[in-house]
């Protein structure tokens, strides 16, 4: 497909052309004419943005709906994203069939709307290559594509138009059936139905109900009342009257009715974020006290409360997984409402989902994967049926005298007690009577496959070596947010050890929720509150010569960082030959939003970018592309995606993104094995770097106090910043001449361990750990 069309420019039809962009496609954007410039423009506004790289916006060329729709005849693909109304849509369609050619695929973005009933006045032809593309907003942070076919499409264009989402968009492609409001969002629907009526039930208030069914039970921070507000009541309405009015079992269509809350609010015009809903701002108020919530009995704002509950607390400190803090509340259910309402939140979802298989999707891994990726599910329903015990879970509801769904019943009646099973590291789920095997898809690696079948070569405390085939060595990084702790940094220095013995090569990769977010700061904080210098020089050491292990490591090495990649894990990918960036990575050395500088190697490896820079555009000295680097550093600054990493001047040669996640450890394998073949010369164990010396850091500093006079930075950020500058320019020297790594490792650390002396740096350190952002003080 080298050409696409979207037609409407709203919310959703301009951000799917944006994801478009992302892939390299170029698209027409069809509505009236100034709302489909209007929808354009507003992609370079909306944050976060919805673009990968604000230049991919010249991708999307806008089109006069009325005057120029027979341009449609120049796209592969045509993808309608009108107003959720059958006639519209149906006339949009009717206008597609008039300049529709063979070849081209047309699909809709509806939400929930049956494609047979759209194209239904379409001609045969038309009907063959018709579909859904439901997206998820928006596209490019949630993962689902929904794939619909129609009782006529053509089997090979479905499915050839499902590869290309998957392999080209980098889309989480689910088939789905053309039934109301398909996977994610009927089953979403019902979960926050069944979340509204126990609550009602059971007399909680908006706060207890949303702190049990967001992520405690494994679902999103927005949990119930945030996730209405967010998705708009109106929106929510509309779902549930499309079930409602779409479906023959009347019971079925009566759970869907509207809820008496919701109604009156909609009365009132409370629909939610953008006209008030469960949650309002109060204006005459300020901090956490301007966030009001509704109390639905008297149907006015209160100040929010923190519920206070033994069951809650006890929840909350129950360890392992999801499911071990599902079972504490599922426990207390006789004895607690709160445990009651959970526990009929869950078994309602639960049997509603079981229900539907084979109705909405054919297997439970479709309708699993429906709810993770697109509505951020920790576990879909199947799952955690596994999670939770299935037989156990059936007797639950034997016991409160509700019937076992008969998918569930008809799988236990068969002996079998579980929806999915692994063997051999390989991953099989239960449909219509035995085991199917999970395909592992060419160009996929799973480490934790590879684990599973044994292949983990070293395991240290934080860090696994696993083999990924063909002599390449993964290093997997797995505390809960991968920050190099002590465990960590050894594994890297055991692991390059063991990669130079006997592998062809390392990639640098993980599938924890981030890469690295860098050091383990608490830890830092203490010891600098304990006045425990020397320990502190130690860690830095051992970071930095961890790096440096790897930079001098005489075999391709090849970083594919994803989610954040921050500070020393920042400086972990540029000691790689190659980095394979994520499409999300968030990349930045951010150490000065702590109140200290880069001191992992990231000072002396943005000195040599800085340099390299220079010599490549026939530069007299490294100043310009040193000043680029230097703003990065001292302002934190992170990626919006890995195509920005190049607007923060940390991009080097090589370095490419990868759109498909799931690819990614496949890719930077093949790298490491394109590099061994080209013959990766054995990096200089002790280069030397042409630095900047006292005229550069002159001209930083100079830039430095104009900010400070302007107000921009307080006095504190200008400290820092100067001690940046002479680290990146080599310290008192002359401009030009050449210091060993050794010397630029030295002033990193030095500086480093003097920051960490100030009381203002000691509460940025305690300011970030508390709340996950930076302190300007």
């Amino acid at each position: 497909m080298r050409k696409a069309a979207v037609i409407g420019a709203g919310v959703m039809g301009a951000a799917i052309a944006a994801q478009l962009a992302n892939a390299g496609i170029p698209s027409l954007l069809f509505d009236l004419e100034s709302k489909a410039e209007e929808g354009r423009e507003r992609l370079k506004r909306t944050k976060p943005s919805p673009l990968y790289d604000p230049a991919f916006i010249g991708r999307i060329e806008t089109c006069d709906w009325e005057r120029e729709y027979e341009r449609l005849a120049e796209c592969d693909w045509v993808i309608e994203a009108v107003t959720e109304r059958l006639n519209v849509k149906m006339g949009v369609w009717a206008r597609i069939d008039a300049v529709w050619r063979p070849g081209m695929v047309v699909s809709s973005a509806t939400s929930g709307l049956s494609i047979d009933e759209i194209v239904s006045s379409c001609g045969e032809e038309l009907r063959k290559h018709a579909m859904v593309t439901h997206f998820f907003y928006p596209p490019r942070y949630r993962k689902l594509l929904e794939v619909v076919p129609g009782k006529e499409t053509d089997r090979q264009a479905f499915e050839a138009t499902a590869l290309f989402c998957r392999d080209r968009l980098g889309r989480g492609v689910v088939e789905a059936k053309d039934t109301p409001n398909f996977i994610a969002n009927r089953i979403g629907t019902y979960a926050l139905l069944a979340a509204l009526q126990a609550r009602e039930k059971y007399s909680l208030t908006i706060d207890e109900a949303e702190a049990l069914t967001g992520p405690l039970i494994g679902r999103p921070k927005s949990a119930t009342f945030g996730m209405l507000d967010s998705v708009g009541l109106d929106t929510f309405l509309q779902a549930c009257r499309n079930v409602r009015e779409n479906v023959p079992d009347p019971l079925e269509a009566a759970a869907f009715s509207n809820p008496a809350l919701i109604e009156r609010m909609a009365e009132r015009g409370w629909l939610g974020a953008k006209s008030g809903g469960f949650f309002r701002e109060d204006d005459s108020a300020s901090g956490e006290d301007r966030l009001r919530v509704l109390d639905p009995e008297a149907m006015a704002y209160v100040p929010r409360s923190k519920p206070v509950s033994r069951t809650l607390e006890a929840a909350r400190r129950a360890g392992g997984e999801t499911a071990g803090k599902l079972r504490v509340l599922l426990e207390a259910a006789d004895r607690d409402r709160l445990g009651a309402f959970v526990r009929d939140v869950i078994d309602d979802t639960l049997c509603y989902a079981a229900e539907k298989l084979g109705e909405i999707a054919d297997t439970p891994i479709e309708i699993d994967r429906a709810m993770r990726w697109g509505l951020d599910w920790e576990a879909g329903p199947f799952e955690l049926w596994d999670a939770l015990g299935v037989a156990e879970t059936a007797a639950r509801l034997e016991e409160r005298g509700r019937a076992v769904p008969a998918p569930v019943a008809a799988m236990l009646g068969k002996g079998t007690a579980s929806f999915y099973v692994k063997k051999a590291g390989s991953q099989f789920y239960y449909s219509q009577g035995y085991y199917k095997y999970v395909e592992e898809k060419p160009g996929e690696i799973s480490l934790s496959a590879q684990r599973d079948r044994g292949r983990t070569i070293l395991s240290e405390d934080g860090a696994d070596l696993i083999d990924l085939g063909d002599d390449v060595a993964c290093l997997e990084f797995r505390s809960s947010n991968n920050e190099l702790g002590p465990g960590a940094l050894a594994a890297v220095r055991r692991a390059a050890e063991e990669v130079e013995r006997n592998w062809r090569g390392l990639v640098l990769a993980n599938e924890g929720r981030n890469f690295c977010v860098g050091a383990d700061l608490m830890l830092l904080l203490m010891e600098a509150e304990n006045g425990e210098w020397e320990e502190i020089d130690l860690m830095v050491r051992e970071l930095q010569e961890s790096v440096r292990t790897l930079r001098r490591l005489p075999r391709p090495v090849v970083a594919a960082p994803h989610g954040k990649t921050l500070g020393g894990g920042a400086e972990i990918c540029l000691s790689a030959d190659r980095t394979l960036y994520a499409a999300e990575t968030y990349f930045g050395l951010v150490e000065t939003g702590a109140g200290l500088i880069p001191a992992g190697g990231g000072c002396l490896a943005s000195a040599v970018l800085a340099k390299e820079r220079a010599d490549e555009a026939g530069l007299d000295d490294a100043t310009r592309p040193l000043m680029q680097l230097f703003e990065s550093i001292a302002l934190a600054k992170v990626s919006e995606s890995g195509c920005d990493v190049k607007r923060l001047g940390y991009w080097r040669g090589g370095d490419t993104v990868v759109l498909r996640d799931e690819t990614r450890i496949y890719e930077a394998k093949s790298a490491v094995l394109e590099l061994e073949r080209r013959g990766c010369a054995v990096p200089e164990r002790d280069r030397r770097v042409a630095v900047g010396g006292r005229e550069t850091a002159a001209v930083l500093k100079t830039a430095v106090s104009t900010m400070r006079r302007g107000g921009y930075i307080s006095e504190h950020d200008a400290r820092i910043a100067g001690k940046l500058a002479d680290v990146l320019t080599g310290g008192s020297v002359p401009a030009g001449l050449e210091v060993s790594e050794q010397r630029l490792l030295d002033l990193e650390r030095e500086a480093f361990l003097s920051l960490c002396g100030e009381p203002l740096t000691q509460a940025r350190m305690r300011h970030w750990l508390a709340t996950g952002k930076p302190l300007r003080n």
